[in-house]
């Protein structure tokens, strides 16, 4: 391919933005960072390399809505041991706590060494020889060092979508200098939140030969650069919806079809045992059981957005939140006034937005998250300022949005009290509340988070 066809800005990430469903159509991937640096890219017009989806045919190199993408062919095999083992059943539980116990497969490490080989070989094809590499999340933490190998004197950068764990913690990963060493070929490494960074440029400093502060590492006569870039939303995209006269008579529908009287919880999650759902369950029969809180006052919806069906972690998730549904509206319910309503599906964004608009308290409850994109998302809904953001405080959004109801989801007093508060706040306060968060979102959009981090890498 002729140099001036190939792209200056490269995405690394796991999957492609899109894919082509059974339908024939496209349509975009689920997750949150798709969702943020999909955006960026068709405004810069850049390449994005990913897997397509399967194993069973990769497709050529084709161009959506003005995006290069670049499909990686990974063997079935391969991608079941990198990406359900060692992604999924080592990193992501070890990244968010240890709240499951991790896994430890040394076939997984192997697997997870040859998928990034693949990723970095495909991406060195799509990238001009003064091209930037952006390589996301946990998936592709080998591809930094990769890309270095292979052209010394490239920017690369590396952001992370996930917590970053205590040195407590990552000190069980049999492979954590091998991973360290992998991030450290990066210019530029990002987190969501300040403490993420810190707990890296610690692990850094402890495993590794880096030196140098919480900010900066040197290693191998470079300059590391690590810091916090809290991702975020196109808040153009999310009010516009919320402007559409179609999606307002569907929320106002949503209303009338639950009890036009009735205050309205929201909850939106993949099904994922990091997001908190059972507990935000047990928490919400509490409450019931207590009489803080009655089915005929308020209703909780919750949409459960289907992650890993396959996998057995998640599949027994999606089964005890099921069972806890069916228990609550079994003692709770009355004829016409269900306690929970739930659906398990993915929601198109106009439908999604419709639910936001719908709702009077939106509950943003995860055990660990590295920053949670729907607390962000209802903010950009409320375009009259109303509504009641409950957060969790292990959320990488608290650190910025403070004047939500912060909580504690393990403590089951506490959230049935600050659902209680959410449901009477005066109306005066929630709407100061919501101004001040919309201000702040506002000012800190997707936009601002890839030009803050893409001159971090110019300046690199």
């Amino acid at each position: 391919m002729p140099e001036r066809r190939r792209s200056k800005l490269v995405v690394l990430a796991n999957r492609l933005p899109v894919h082509r469903a059974g339908d024939g159509e496209w349509h975009t991937s689920p997750g949150g960072l798709v969702r943020a640096v999909l955006p960026i890219m068709k405004a810069r017009t850049g390449a994005w390399v990913g897997w397509p989806g399967s194993s069973s045919r990769t497709p050529r190199l084709w161009t959506h809505e003005g995006v290069r993408l670049w499909p990686v062919a990974v063997p079935e095999r391969e991608m079941d041991e990198y990406y359900g083992g060692m992604s999924n059943r080592t990193l992501w539980p070890l990244f968010h706590d240890a709240i499951r116990a991790p896994e430890f497969e040394p076939k997984w490490w192997e697997a997870y060494e040859s998928a990034n080989q693949r990723f970095v070989a495909r991406a060195l094809r799509a990238a001009g020889r003064r091209a930037q590499w952006w390589v996301h999340d946990y998936h592709l933490m080998l591809a930094p060092r990769l890309l270095r190998s292979a052209r010394p004197a490239a920017r690369v950068g590396f952001f992370l979508h996930i917590p970053f764990p205590p040195e407590e913690l990552f000190a069980w990963l049999p492979w954590r200098r091998q991973l360290l060493d992998g991030l450290l070929g990066a210019d530029v490494v990002g987190f969501q939140t300040h403490a993420a960074a810190r707990n890296f440029s610690r692990a850094a400093r402890r495993w590794t030969r880096a030196e140098g502060t919480d900010h900066e590492l040197h290693i191998d006569g470079r300059k590391v650069s690590v810091d916090a870039f809290p991702i975020s939303i196109d808040i153009d995209e999310f009010e516009s919806l919320a402007r559409d006269p179609s999606v307002i008579a569907r929320s106002q529908q949503i209303r009338r079809r639950v009890g036009a009287r009735r205050r309205i919880i929201l909850a939106v999650d993949r099904i994922d045992y990091t997001k908190g759902i059972e507990l935000r369950l047990e928490a919400f029969e509490a409450a019931l059981t207590r009489g803080d809180i009655t089915a005929d006052r308020c209703v909780l919806i919750q949409i459960a957005v289907p992650s890993r069906e396959a996998t057995p972690e998640y599949m027994e998730t999606r089964d005890r939140v099921e069972r806890l549904v069916g228990r609550i509206n079994g003692q709770f319910s009355t004829p016409g006034r269900v306690a929970v309503h739930y659906f398990r599906r993915q929601l198109a964004g106009d439908e999604l937005v419709s639910y936001y608009l719908a709702a009077d308290v939106m509950l943003v409850t995860p055990l660990r998250d590295g920053m949670n994109l729907v607390a962000k998302e209802f903010i950009a809904c409320r375009l009259d300022n109303s509504g009641v953001l409950v957060l969790s405080e292990f959320a990488g959004a608290a650190e910025q949005f403070r004047r939500a109801l912060l909580v504690n989801p393990r403590d089951f007093a506490a959230m049935g009290a600050t659902l209680n508060r959410a449901m009477s706040l005066p109306r005066r306060e929630a709407i100061m509340r919501m101004a001040i968060m919309r201000m702040l979102l506002r000012r800190h959009d997707v936009h601002e988070w890839a030009d803050t981090f893409l001159r971090a890498l110019e300046r690199a």
